[in-house]
């Protein structure tokens, strides 16, 4: 990273972290680090619901001995219903956009990719603590425990992403690359097209190493837009990086201040999200997107013009 990447990393950094934790629908940002919120709170729901169950079975065990027993017992069955239900979720995913990795098989395990069934992970979870119920029946109560909570964050998982995928396009106003000193805004860059909106910046590693791919996205799919929003850079900054890696993209548009990022609910880079055409976000993605995902999501938004 040049002496300009890292004062650019810094600035954004900066201003993500001047809040100390702030936690959001697609990044949760500790100080200068953001992660992508939902595996966070997958695993702290998975924390809570195994707590739950090993609470349940210490109460309802007749001993002090089977008492600790029951509820290693009990957290286990969880963190193994859990580990089911992942897996069926990835294998669902992967059949169903298939045509998506078929060209790049190892993609496949690449799970930074955000391809999940959430349906198939709560049916075989829910499935695993069934059969485990009626194998130990001592520890059903601990289990009907555990669905309850898992029912309880499912119901608050779905009114988020509820919430999250009503949210239409941000009326931040950008300047075009070629244009800079016009404004734009991304209903209009978008032009009645579904769009995908990816947030970069030339200092961002996983931005650069998915570059390459969604240029290559931007020729397959004439028919949607993909708009490539700066976050903090100047017009020639972007320009030099391009011509020095020969990308030759459209659309490309410029947030001076990166306010674009917080306003759609994300502290860090990259991060694309999804717009059909009437401007409805449909989906969004923190991190970098390999060539198998990025596809599998811009074929489900043409399908959904």
């Amino acid at each position: 990273m040049t002496a300009h990447q890292r004062l650019g990393a810094r600035k954004y950094t900066l201003r993500s972290a001047h809040q100390g934790l702030s936690l959001n629908l697609l990044s949760i940002s500790i100080g200068p680090i953001a992660l992508p919120v939902l595996p966070v709170l997958l695993l702290l729901s998975l924390w809570g619901v195994s707590l739950v169950a090993a609470s349940v079975a210490r109460r309802t065990s007749l001993a002090h001995v089977d008492a600790q027993q029951q509820a290693q017992s009990a957290s286990s069955v969880v963190f193994h219903a859990a580990i089911a239900g992942g897996l069926a979720a990835r294998v669902v995913y992967l059949m169903a956009n298939f045509q998506s990795y078929q060209s790049a098989p190892l993609a496949m395990l690449d799970i930074r990719d955000g391809g999940w069934n959430m349906l198939a992970w709560a049916l075989v979870g829910v499935g695993w603590l069934v059969v485990a119920a009626v194998k130990h029946p001592q520890l059903r109560k601990a289990l009907f425990g555990a669905g309850l909570a898992c029912a309880a964050m499912a119901l608050v998982a779905w009114a988020l992403s509820v919430l999250h995928t009503s949210t239409s396009l941000p009326a931040a106003q950008l300047h075009p690359l070629e244009r800079e000193n016009e404004s734009i805004t991304l209903t209009q860059a978008a032009r009645g097209r579904p769009v995908a909106v990816n947030l970069w910046a030339t200092w961002c590693g996983p931005c650069r190493q998915e570059m390459p791919t969604f240029a290559a996205a931007q020729r397959q799919h004439p028919e949607l837009g993909i708009l490539f929003v700066n976050q903090g850079e100047s017009a020639s900054v972007v320009r030099r990086y391009l011509a020095a890696h020969g990308l030759a993209i459209s659309d490309v548009l410029l947030d001076p201040s990166a306010k674009l990022g917080p306003l759609v609910g994300s502290q860090g880079l990259p991060t694309t999200l999804f717009f059909d055409a009437k401007g409805k976000q449909v989906d969004a993605h923190f991190g970098a997107l390999n060539a198998a995902a990025l596809e599998s999501r811009l074929r489900t938004l043409a399908n959904n013009r």
